[in-house]
């Protein structure tokens, strides 16, 4: 049979003339026992949205996601093919994935086609082995576990928001909290992040995806 990462060096060449690029903000957050995932929901082409309400949380297996940032055509191209190969591991192993192999095989597709592809990811999920992991795919193919990760255009608005709010082994009801907060304060302050705040809630019981509208968000621009 053929290895697995053997086949994950495939060639991605979009159609750069016709690609959606993103204003996003995006993050993911260990607690002990799971990860929470965060996103916005803007999609945007210059200085049109074109899509308000997006789903920027993309699923790679039963436990593990991706968020995506960058160009929306080769982040949906890279997660399908992730998403694929999780697949075919799964059935040679007899096992669910690590999240280390799901971000591995994501750096690897984004390292092998850097120059033709605009896609920053965070990659996180829970697993047996490693519990709740995150790691930070940047556009190189980088591939880092973070004890968090941020990124997207409305990220630079709120690292010291992150900085001074996180510590190590929160719970799920803080880190639920921190991320809304978080990615609420970068659509406040990023035009190009907006719409609603997505999160995804990662355990070994299983998945909670939820919303929160934007008229409904903790924090909002001054004034407002």
């Amino acid at each position: 049979m053929t290895s697995l990462y053997a086949d994950a060096h495939v060639s991605l060449l979009p159609n750069k003339s016709a690609e959606l690029m993103t204003g996003t903000t995006i993050m993911a957050i260990p607690f002990a026992g799971g990860v929470v995932l965060g996103s916005d929901s803007r999609v945007s082409t210059g200085t049109y949205v074109a899509n308000r309400v997006s789903d920027k949380i993309a699923q790679l297996s039963e436990h593990i996601f991706a968020c995506r940032s960058g160009s929306a055509a080769d982040c949906q191209a890279l997660t399908d093919y992730v998403k694929y190969y999780l697949q075919q591991h799964t059935l040679e192993t007899g096992r669910p994935p690590r999240v280390s192999v799901a971000a591995h095989l994501m750096a690897n597709l984004v390292y092998d086609n850097k120059d033709n592809l605009s896609a920053g990811l965070i990659v996180a999920g829970w697993s047996p082995q490693e519990g709740g992991a995150v790691y930070q795919v940047a556009q190189g193919g980088t591939c880092m576990k973070v004890p968090f990760a941020v990124g997207g255009s409305g990220s630079m608005y709120i690292f010291g928001l992150i900085d001074s709010s996180y510590k190590a082994d929160m719970t799920k009801e803080e880190t639920l909290v921190l991320v809304k907060k978080s990615v609420s304060h970068a659509m406040a302050r990023d035009g190009s992040s907006g719409g609603v705040v997505r999160t995804v809630v990662v355990t070994s019981e299983g998945v909670q995806r939820d919303y929160l509208p934007g008229n409904r968000l903790p924090f909002g621009p001054v004034g407002y």
